[in-house]
C-alpha cells in the first residue's frame, strides 16, 4: 500500500505553525508542517460528517491510537491511502495563474527503485498541479539520491577526467532514464524550465552528452560549498547553466523520523501501532519513496503565497491492530 502524506499550505497554516527562516533544514520545515496539518485535520474531522468512505484493512476499519478511525480525517484511492483527506485541504491559487512563479524540487530518496523513478517524477507533478490547481510550473529541480557535491574535488580540477566507477556508471544510467520523463513534462509543456542538483562538472560531462533537453539550473548546497569553485562557474558558463545555492537536506524524510511521525508516540499521527505494544493502528515497515516540495510566489510582490510538501511513503506487509 501507498501511503500520500501532505502539509497542504504551511502558509496559511495558521498559529500553530511556526514560519521558519528561509535558511533553515527544509526536512524541519515538512516534519513541523506534517505534524501541524495532521492535527488540524484530525481536529477538523470532528465537526465533519462521515460519508461512509471508509479505509479498510481485512474488513475491518482502521483506527489510530485514540479509537479516532483513519476514516474520519483521511482518504483512500484504491491502494492509495491520502494522509490526511484531500477534503480538509484549501487548494488553488488566489490570483491568474500568470501572476505566480511556482518552483517545485523533488527529491528522490535512497530506498527508491531505480526502475520506479519516472513513475515517481509523474506523480509528484501531478500532485503539485492538482494541488495548485494549474497545468504547468516554471521551474523543477529533481535531487537524485546518491549525489553529492564536493567542492574541493572541483577546486583541485579533478573534473577533468571523465572516467566514472562502475556504481556511478549504473547510477548514472538510472538519473539519464529517469530523465526521460522530465523531458517529456517539459515537452507537453506542464514544466517551463528543468535543473538538477549537486551536479559538478565531472558529472555533467557525463550527463549533457546523453539526454535531449538540458537542465537550465543546477543546484549546489551551501553547506558543502561555502563558495563555489571557480572550475565549477567557468564550467557553468559555457554550458549556460544557472547556479543557485540552495540548504535542502539530500535525504529529507529518513524513515526513523518518518516512523516517529507516523507512529502511536506522543508526537505520532498514530496511523502506524508501535510493534512493541498492543496499540491501534497499520502494521509493517514503512519506506519513503520522494518528498516534493513547491512554492508559489506572487510576481509583482515577491510574496510566497502558497508552499507545502507531498511525500509518497510504501506500506510493506501491511496488517491492522
Amino acid at each position: 500500500m501507498k501511503l500520500r502524506l501532505s502539509t497542504s499550505n504551511i502558509i496559511s497554516g495558521g498559529p500553530s505553525f511556526v514560519r521558519r527562516s528561509a535558511f533553515e533544514k527544509s526536512n524541519s520545515e515538512l516534519i513541523t508542517g506534517l505534524q501541524s496539518n495532521f492535527a488540524a485535520s484530525r481536529e477538523a474531522s470532528t465537526s465533519t460528517e462521515q460519508n461512509g468512505n471508509n479505509y479498510m484493512v481485512n474488513g475491518n476499519d482502521v483506527a489510530d491510537r485514540n479509537g479516532v478511525p483513519l476514516s474520519s480525517w483521511t482518504s483512500h484511492d484504491n491502494d492509495l491511502l491520502h494522509i490526511p483527506s484531500k477534503i480538509f485541504q484549501t487548494r488553488g491559487l488566489s490570483e491568474e495563474r500568470s501572476q505566480y512563479d511556482i518552483t517545485v524540487k523533488l527529491f528522490l530518496l535512497p530506498k527508491s527503485s531505480f526502475s520506479e523513478w519516472r513513475l515517481h517524477i509523474q506523480n509528484a507533478i501531478a500532485d503539485v498541479l492538482d494541488e495548485l490547481g494549474v497545468d504547468s510550473v516554471d521551474l523543477l529541480i529533481v535531487s537524485f539520491p546518491g549525489i553529492s557535491f564536493d567542492a574541493n574535488s572541483e577546486e583541485r580540477g579533478d573534473c577533468g577526467s571523465a572516467s566514472i566507477s562502475a556504481s556511478e556508471t549504473e547510477l548514472l544510467d538510472a538519473i539519464v532514464e529517469a530523465w526521460r520523463e522530465v523531458e517529456v513534462l517539459s515537452a507537453r509543456g506542464a514544466v517551463s524550465n528543468i535543473g538538477i542538483a549537486e551536479f559538478g562538472p565531472e558529472r555533467l560531462q557525463n550527463f549533457l552528452p546523453r539526454i535531449a533537453r538540458r537542465p537550465t539550473v543546477d543546484q549546489i548546497n551551501v553547506q558543502d560549498c561555502h563558495v563555489l569553485p571557480e572550475s565549477m562557474m567557468l564550467f557553468a558558463k559555457e554550458e549556460n547553466l544557472e547556479l543557485l545555492m540552495h540548504n535542502d537536506c539530500t535525504n529529507i524524510l529518513p524513515e526513523g523520523t518518518l516512523r516517529e511521525l507516523l507512529g502511536s508516540s506522543k508526537n505520532g499521527a498514530g496511523v502506524l501501532a508501535d510493534a512493541a505494544s498492543e496499540a491501534k493502528g497499520l502494521r509493517g515497515d514503512v519506506t519513503p519513496q520522494w518528498v516534493v516540495k513547491y512554492t508559489a510566489v506572487v510576481r509583482d510582490r515577491g510574496v510566497i503565497e502558497n508552499k507545502g510538501y507531498f511525500a509518497s511513503v510504501e506500506l510493506i506487509d501491511e496488517t491492522v491492530a
